[in-house]
Order: structure tokens, then C-alpha cells, then sequence
């Protein structure tokens, strides 16, 4: 029989026996349903964390060197913890030597930041993500404004009372007028508003929308670090990714050079990147892909047992079939290709539809939660690859038998 009048004759069987084509496929279409949406989910993830989380955080072909990381993905054990809190912090001395290690072109800017209260006259005060920065902030994380204009050289030469604030902070302490030109108290001190940022988003429902960026000389670098001496970070741009690794190395040795450490002692700062940040996650991201794709197994095991008991029983009502088929001529293995088509289409129809189902839980799961859902195109293939296995593998023994019938004593089969 030709592969393409098989593949007819067993979606005409689906067709007439409905009910019983739906639980020949069910456990297929569980298996394959869950391996789509768990690998959709945690690609939605993967892509979620190395784009928005800390893609936001860190801009393209950066480094950040800090006394710690400032981003932890992962597990820190005590230890570990220890040695952080014993770290010496990072200073504006260490600001000119890095810098004036760094080939020209390059990009950097030094920041402090934390979480402080802030007011205006239109609103009850909250509290904010305040960052001091000079440098090339704006440059480096690539940020873009909605109205007025981003920090200037001259505002961080002159220690100017301005800042930028995102598009929460605007909201907030401005509703219903325009925050161009008016002040946000920091510490008690009014700084005028020169730019409002485009909006960033936001990560598992924390916004990244709810701050304000002032010039680093500014008197709110007091309220963000006890001695005004410490910094929180510098961070660094690469003019090309294939600059990095030189980059950052010459920044280590600078400042190793700095604290004194000699050849064998452990770097007592930090240096990262956003892929040294995501290195836990992608092997963890790992663990969960082998885990999308091995538990919906259990369903597809389940899936091929009752295939091959409903082919069992497709043989046994399609006995005479068989006998007329190879009193005419038919090959045993003509048989035996006829009833594994049969059962492969059986099989990729309920994958087909595991992987319709499964598009639809991701989205499902994604709607209702801060899960995101990114569908991976090799989890179709594999989907489908695997529906069509489960089919060969469950028809192998319903096909053998059918081809071993006997013709006499299947034509007399009533």
C-alpha cells in the first residue's frame, strides 16, 4: 500500500471511530502538550532574564566592577557571604587610576545608589531608587527620554541640583502636570526635574520606572553611601564584545595592584558581566529543558500502551482485510508498513494537537501569572519527532502480527 494511502486510510479510521481515535491519542497529546508548555515557559524565562532582568541592568558589552556582585543568581554559601562583608568598599580614589587605564574610546561611569525617601509639594512622600552617577550613564544603558533632556557634562562639573527621573516617579509626584522644571526634594533639598526617561518595564512586579538620577557630586550622594568617599561601582563599556576580556583584565590587574595583593591571593572586588551573572540560571535552565522534556515521558510511555492495544484490537477487527489483501498479493512487510503508518499518523495527529494545546497552556499560564512564555521552534520538532516515534514504537508489535496472519485463516475470520 502507498505511504500516502495509508496515511488516508488512518485519518478516514479516525474519522468513523471518534470516540476511541480521542483515547488513542489522549496520552499523546498530555505528553506532548506538557513538554511544549514547561520548555515555552522556561525559554519564556531564559529569555526574559538575559533580555529584560539583567539585560536592563547591564548594558550591552559592560562590565561592573564592585567590592561584590551586585546581582546574585544562584547560591552563595556562608563562607562565601563572609568574605563579601569583609571586602574593602570601593572609593572615588579608584576612579582616576582604572579610568586612565582604559584605552581612549572608552566608555564608563561611576554610580552610588540606593532606596531613599523623596517629595514633592503634589503628593505625600515615597520612597525611590536614587542613583548618583557621572560619566556616561546615559550613553552606556542607552536610555532614551520622553521629554526634556538627559544629564550634561556641565551638570556633573558643576554639581548641579538636576535629575531625570522614570516614568513611576512622574506619575507620582506630578499627576496631572508637566514635571519639566519642577522640584523633587532629596534629602530636604529641591532638585529640579530636566528629563523624564522612557518607560523601562518592569520584572516579576518590580518596576524599573521608579527612579531618580542626579549628578554624582550632588549632596544626595550623602544619603546613598555613609562615607562620601564610597562608591558603589564603576562600570564599564567595551567599544566591541571582542574588547571585553582584555578590558577587564586590565582593570583587575589595576586594581589589584591598588590593594596590594599579591600573585596567588584571591581578587578582593568584584568584576562581572551580565553573562557571568546569568551563569547559575543557563545551568539551571538546563536541569529544567531536561526536566520539560523528560516528565511529559511518563504521558507518551502511557500514550504508546494504549496505541498499541487499540492497534492490537484494529488488528483483530481487520483480520479478514488482511487475509484478502495477501490472498491478492500483498508482502508481509506491505502489511507491516500499512498498520506502523497507521499507527505513526495516529500518534503525530495527537502530537499535533498536544502541541496546539500546549501553545495555548503557555499562553494560558502566561496571562495569569509573571511567568513569561517564549515558544522554542526545536520543542515543535521534537514534539512532532517524538509523536511519531511513540506511533512506530507502540505499531511495531500490532504490525508484526497482523503480517504473520495466515491468509486461509483469515479469509475464513468471520
Amino acid at each position: 500500500m502507498p505511504f500516502l494511502e495509508a496515511v488516508r486510510l488512518a485519518l478516514s479510521q479516525i474519522r468513523a471511530q471518534k470516540l476511541k481515535s480521542f483515547f488513542t491519542l489522549l496520552g499523546v497529546m498530555i505528553g506532548v502538550t506538557f513538554l511544549i508548555a514547561v520548555v515555552s515557559i522556561v525559554e519564556g524565562m531564559g529569555d526574559y532574564m538575559e533580555k529584560d532582568l539583567v539585560g536592563k541592568l547591564m548594558g550591552v558589552n559592560t562590565f561592573e566592577l564592585r567590592h561584590r556582585p551586585y546581582i546574585n543568581i544562584g547560591d552563595v554559601d556562608e563562607a562565601e557571604w563572609r568574605s563579601y562583608r569583609t571586602r574593602p568598599r570601593l572609593e572615588i580614589g579608584d576612579v582616576e587610576p582604572v579610568v586612565s587605564a582604559l584605552p581612549s574610546g572608552t566608555r564608563w561611569y561611576v554610580m552610588a545608589q540606593d532606596r531613599i525617601t523623596a517629595e514633592s509639594r503634589y503628593t505625600r512622600p515615597r520612597v525611590v531608587e536614587v542613583y548618583a552617577v557621572s560619566g556616561d550613564y546615559f550613553e552606556i544603558k542607552n536610555l532614551g527620554l520622553t521629554s526634556g533632556r538627559a544629564l550634561g557634562p556641565v551638570d556633573h562639573a558643576t554639581a548641579a541640583l538636576n535629575v531625570v527621573i522614570g516614568k513611576d516617579v512622574a506619575e507620582a509626584f506630578f499627576s496631572g502636570v508637566s514635571p519639566l522644571g519642577r522640584q523633587i526634594k532629596l534629602g530636604g533639598l529641591p532638585y529640579t526635574v530636566v528629563g523624564v526617561a522612557e518607560p523601562q518595564g518592569s520584572s516579576f512586579g518590580q518596576s524599573f520606572d521608579r527612579f531618580v538620577v542626579a549628578p554624582y557630586e550632588t549632596p544626595v550622594k550623602r544619603l546613598l553611601n555613609r562615607s562620601p568617599r564610597v562608591i558603589d561601582g564603576i562600570i564599564v563599556q567595551a567599544p566591541s564584545a571582542q574588547l571585553m576580556e582584555p578590558l577587564k583584565e586590565v582593570v583587575r590587574q589595576t586594581m589589584r595592584t591598588r590593594h596590594k595583593l599579591r600573585p596567588g591571593q584571591r581578587d578582593d572586588f568584584s568584576i562581572t558581566t551580565s553573562e557571568s551573572t546569568l551563569a547559575f540560571w543557563n545551568k539551571l535552565k538546563g536541569y529544567l529543558v531536561w526536566a520539560g522534556v523528560a516528565l511529559p515521558a511518563i504521558g507518551l510511555v502511557v500514550g504508546a500502551i494504549v496505541i498499541m492495544n487499540i492497534m492490537l484490537v484494529a488488528v483483530a477487527e481487520r483480520t479478514r482485510e488482511v487475509g484478502i489483501r495477501k490472498a491478492l498479493g500483498a508482502r508481509r512487510r506491505d502489511i507491516m508498513a500499512q498498520f506502523l503508518v497507521e499507527s505513526a499518523t495516529l500518534s503525530v495527529v495527537g502530537a499535533a494537537i498536544g502541541i496546539a494545546l500546549g501553545f495555548a497552556l503557555a499562553a494560558f499560564i502566561a496571562e495569569i501569572s509573571p511567568l513569561p512564555a517564549s515558544v522554542a521552534p526545536w520543542s515543535i520538532v521534537v514534539g512532532i519527532l517524538l509523536g511519531a516515534g511513540v506511533g512506530v514504537v507502540a505499531g511495531v508489535y500490532p504490525a508484526s502480527r497482523a503480517s504473520r496472519l495466515d491468509p486461509i485463516a483469515a479469509l475464513r475470520q468471520e
